[in-house]
């Protein structure tokens, strides 16, 4: 009896990583009715983590009211784990990216605030324990809106508080974090994070990050004076460092606020997952380890969901088999960190809507076809 371990990323735009698990589970038993499966879906940190999280520990996914980057209310989500204290909140989930039109794009004004209304429901769900996912933001505020939706001010000169966004922190001269949400002092912060960009500079939020959520290279130059700005004015108060922070820089400026004000701890997203699904004890069980996400090329290698599986894996001695949605170049260099093949699932030429809706069935497809060739080679 063969025992195997299905622990895929989410396939983007069609399968969640507990859905694309769940087909990879289907195909190994068609092929082999008597093996033994466990499913362990995963995620990097990234959008997907806190289903994945939930999927994996048994938790809940929770829908509360937020806003999103413009300050429009919407229906956004988070998770709570199965150890019932544990809540999970993304970024991308209330202050997203993909929550703007192209043309909507502007993290001059941009708010984080969302964010910070969905730690504060995890807070009201009893959470002493949150994961906070950076990645994804269409924002370049420094983590401001988070604080004031926690319960800070940042005012000017007159004692005004700031309008949203990033630009408005030129303005900055307070902080007041007298009104901050007392629960956050029982509180563990953790940011699952890849990212160690500072906040300011070449390297900073505004300069990387900034182009990509719509910002022109003026709109950089005047959002970094701002976040030096708000490095200043919270460093003098907290005294430290603020501009300097590794990771400060991560979600536009988010990590700074997380590290300075609410003591966050920094974990690589992939690293977290693992230790918070059993992703080693399975392994160590299994015979043969499945993983996958919607695409895989060379870039796999560097923190992403099937590079870490990998590394787990082979502390163990298993074999490692990948499941993509779609290939790209440099794959072989994946055989270098432990992944031992990687299979594609699209069936032949087909359009993108087309494999979209196929993707359980294609991914099913494929594990079938790999654990019958599994089992020649046995």
């Amino acid at each position: 009896m063969t025992r195997y371990v299905c622990a895929p990323d989410s396939f983007k735009e069609s399968l969640t990583a507990n859905e694309a698990a769940q087909a990879m589970a289907q195909g190994i038993r068609q092929a082999d009715p008597d093996a033994e499966i466990r499913m362990v879906p995963m995620a990097d940190g990234g959008e997907g983590t806190a289903q994945a999280l939930a999927d994996a520990t048994g938790g809940t996914m929770r829908r509360t009211i937020a806003h999103d980057p413009l300050g429009r209310p919407i229906a956004a989500r988070y998770a709570m784990l199965g150890d019932g204290t544990t809540a999970v909140v993304e970024t991308a989930e209330a202050s997203g990216l993909a929550l703007l039109a192209p043309d909507e794009r502007n993290p001059k004004i941009a708010t984080s605030y969302g964010t910070g209304e969905l730690i504060r429901a995890a807070l009201d769900s009893g959470a002493t324990t949150v994961i906070v996912g950076l990645g994804g933001s269409a924002t370049n505020d420094a983590g401001a809106g988070i604080l004031k939706a926690l319960g800070a001010r940042l005012l000017d000169a007159d004692g005004h508080d700031l309008a949203p966004g990033g630009a408005a922190l030129a303005e900055l001269e307070t902080i007041d974090t007298s009104g901050l949400d007392e629960r956050l002092n029982g509180v563990e912060i953790i940011a699952a994070c890849d990212v160690t960009n500072p906040l300011t500079g070449p390297n900073g939020a505004s300069a990387v990050f900034g182009p990509q959520k719509g910002a022109s290279a003026s709109d950089v130059a005047l959002l970094d004076r701002a976040l030096t700005r708000f490095a200043e004015i919270a460093g003098r108060q907290l005294n430290m460092d603020v501009a300097a922070l590794p990771g400060g820089g991560a979600a536009g400026g988010i990590g700074a606020a997380l590290l300075a004000f609410l003591h966050a701890e920094f974990k690589p997203g992939i690293d977290l997952v693992i230790d918070r699904t059993g992703l080693d004890e399975a392994a160590q069980w299994a015979d043969v380890v499945f993983t996958g996400e919607g695409s895989i090329d060379f870039q796999t290698k560097f923190g992403k969901t099937p590079a870490g599986v990998a590394a787990v894996a082979k502390r163990h001695g298993k074999p490692v088999i990948a499941i993509a949605g779609h290939i790209g170049d440099g794959i072989g260099e994946l055989h270098e960190i432990g992944i031992d093949a990687v299979f594609g699932i699209a069936p032949g030429a087909a359009g993108l809507d087309e494999l979209l809706r196929a993707a359980a069935a294609n991914v099913t497809r494929t594990a079938e076809q790999v654990t019958r060739l599994l089992n020649i080679a046995r």
